[in-house]
């Protein structure tokens, strides 16, 4: 091996509601180091979800299991061919995909039905833990793409 294995730097817990997903999707939300507009974007999208008579904390766990991928492809070079080999996504790597596509689709929704970024999160939110919005298309698509390419799972090490 060349080099030494970095390690994982575990996150603190947020203020609010003292967990640590909450907290990481805080930290992948921020934008140049402003860490109190992120938070206060996410609590604002949990405050409208609680609006909703929903369990914001519960939802949220819920939305991010449900985006987060079994599988993906990893593009593997053999005899001077790519090819796209089906791999198992493992935790940690599954909760991150999870949390930036939902906020890409949130960033992506239009402004013509919500004013503010707290409401596009909140209805995204909402969606992925019913299985639906973009999130949940983007994770169905890696699927589809693993199960097309089956084939090559021999290439696989």
């Amino acid at each position: 091996m060349r080099h030494k294995k970095v390690e994982k730097r575990i996150v603190e817990q947020d203020e609010v509601y003292n967990n640590r997903l909450v907290a990481k999707f805080i930290n992948r939300l921020m934008r140049d180091g402003k860490k109190t507009v992120a938070q206060s974007l996410l609590y604002k999208a949990f405050d409208l979800i609680e609006q909703k008579k929903e369990d914001p904390l519960a939802l949220f766990e819920g939305a991010i299991q449900n985006v987060g991928p079994k599988q993906e492809v990893k593009a593997r070079r053999v005899g001077g061919a790519s090819y796209q080999v089906p791999a198992e996504v493992r935790g940690e790597r599954k909760i991150s995909l999870a949390i930036r596509w939902i906020i890409q689709a949130a960033k992506a929704r239009s402004s013509k039905e919500f004013h503010t970024f707290s409401e596009k999160l909140a209805a995204e939110l909402l969606d992925a833990s019913q299985n639906q919005g973009e999130a949940i298309k983007k994770k169905d698509a890696m699927q589809r793409m693993a199960e097309a390419n089956k084939a090559f799972a021999h290439f696989r090490w």
